[in-house]
């Protein structure tokens, strides 16, 4: 790959200065590397860009610049970014083509082909939300094709404004010729940077799921009282009879949406409750349910990279991610044997040590449960014990809010593959800690593995415990944990 402080002039203005961070001392050069790993092309078929309006700009600019027309959709915002540039000669050749997603890999091949020597540009804003595929699978069989992706809605970063333009070479070197100088500010591709990482995309990748089932059942439940527009991500355009009485009843319950003349943009949480609220206020009343016990924990240090995501009333996903391979399984065994989902992933320093890995990932679980339990209104609050073969391990688990770990037991082996024995009895004091939470951990036995996956699995077996829900009051005489 050319780095990007060697480039020709068309791309150097996409660096822009920084304070030297020491994970991304040139976080453009990374960031276009990053996106080409993502989005499964070449780092010279990617151009980042200041979000995908930026993307759109440059193609109208392009043409513009080349005295060619455009055509685009007569809709925001592509109408408002024509009206910036003069308009085009009459009878000029027609210079880009903006379209959005069009559907099939094979009808945008075939929609290249006849607008051909034009720039075919489309809009795949919310492409990760869609069953179709991304255009980007076939830029290989259309030079003059180019695909505008964003990181805004599906990756979080709407204030950040990053996105991609992917393309064959020739097509993406065009496109660089009209960026303007510091076009992608160092912070905002930093930002990118972490919202790309390999530790969070597990978890970016179970929410997208979330939005789209919640974003159907918001359809089929809406489409009772209302007209619902097609579309996908995490909006729901709807024309309802009465605009002003339904967004009466929205502002009633707590819930604040777009409207556009007699439209209305209603957002799809990741969370069913959060989405109920929609459905009360359009007099569609769901029975009132629980709030979803649900907690997420990201860390980001020299040493680590971690992104923990639990449920604590669902089974599944559980899918961890560490480096370290019989790790992993233990916290495979915590969440199997405590009956809750877990993500988690984590990126660290394993060429010095596992250390920081195992410790910072129980800190970040810890956390995440922490979260998850909220007021830890109605759970039963204690838990406890398991034999493995030979090995016995009593654990008791107090989720009273007050961090005090206790660890009786000893390992004559060093190393279970990769995993440092010594570090067991710091996971379940970074667990008890950042948890809040009494946590005595007892454990005898012949065999150090033995010893090690019965701990794991009692704790897993006793938070189980201590987590369901046995009523609405908080278990305590002071009435707060």
């Amino acid at each position: 790959m050319t780095p990007l402080t060697n480039l020709p002039a068309p791309f150097a203005p996409l660096v822009a200065g920084g304070d030297g961070l020491d994970r991304y001392p040139n976080a453009a050069e990374t960031l276009r590397a990053r996106m080409a790993d993502v989005y499964g092309v070449a780092p010279e078929q990617v151009l980042p860009m200041r979000g995908l309006t930026h993307g759109l700009e440059l193609a109208i600019r392009l043409a513009a610049r080349d005295g060619r027309a455009v055509e685009a959709p007569d809709a925001e915002p592509y109408a408002s970014l024509r009206a910036l540039y003069a308009a085009a000669p009459a009878g000029a050749e027609t210079g880009v083509v903006i379209l959005r997603a069009l559907g099939s890999p094979e009808a945008v091949v075939e929609m290249a082909g006849r607008v051909a020597p034009a720039l075919l540009v489309l809009d795949e804003g919310l492409i990760e939300y869609a069953e179709a595929p991304s255009a980007t699978t076939v830029i290989g069989q259309a030079d003059n094709l180019v695909v505008l992706r964003s990181l805004s809605l599906a990756y979080g970063l709407a204030g950040a404004r990053v996105g991609a333009a992917i393309g064959q070479a020739g097509a993406i070197a065009r496109l660089a010729e009209v960026v303007e100088p510091y076009a992608l500010p160092e912070p905002s591709a930093r930002l990118a940077l972490q919202a790309l990482d390999p530790s969070r995309l597990i978890e970016t990748r179970r929410r997208i799921d979330q939005v789209k089932v919640e974003r159907a059942r918001l359809v089929r439940e809406l489409e009772r009282e209302t007209t619902v527009e097609p579309g996908v991500g995490p909006i729901v355009i709807v024309r309802p009879t009465d605009v002003e009485a339904v967004l009466r009843e929205l502002r009633a319950v707590g819930v604040s949406v777009e409207r556009a003349g007699e439209r209305l943009r209603l957002p799809v949480s990741t969370r069913a409750e959060v989405n109920d609220r929609l459905l009360v206020g359009f007099g569609l009343k769901p029975a009132a349910a629980r709030p979803a016990r649900r907690g997420q924990a990201v860390r980001d240090t020299k040493e680590t990279r971690i992104v923990c995501a639990v449920d604590l009333d669902a089974t599944a996903p559980v899918s961890i991610h560490t480096g370290v391979g019989f790790f992993d399984h233990m916290l495979e065994q915590v969440a199997a044997h405590g009956g809750f989902s877990l993500t988690l992933a984590c990126e660290g320093d394993l060429h010095t040590d596992p250390h920081h890995t195992i410790e910072d990932s129980a800190i970040a679980l810890g956390q995440a449960l922490k979260q998850a339990l909220g007021e830890r209104r109605g759970i039963a609050r204690y838990g406890f014990v398991l034999p493995m073969d030979e090995a016995e391990a009593k654990v008791s688990i107090d989720l009273s809010g007050r961090p005090y770990p206790v660890f009786e037991g000893t390992f004559e082996t060093p190393f279970i593959g990769e995993y440092r024995t010594d570090l067991t009895a710091h996971v379940f004091r970074s667990l008890a800690e950042h948890l809040g939470a009494a946590i005595h951990v007892s454990v005898t036995g012949a065999d150090d593995h033995h010893k090690t996956e019965a701990v794991y699995k009692g704790f897993g077996r006793a938070l189980r415990q201590a987590i369901r829900v046995e009523g609405e009051a908080v278990p305590s005489t002071k009435g707060v944990l």
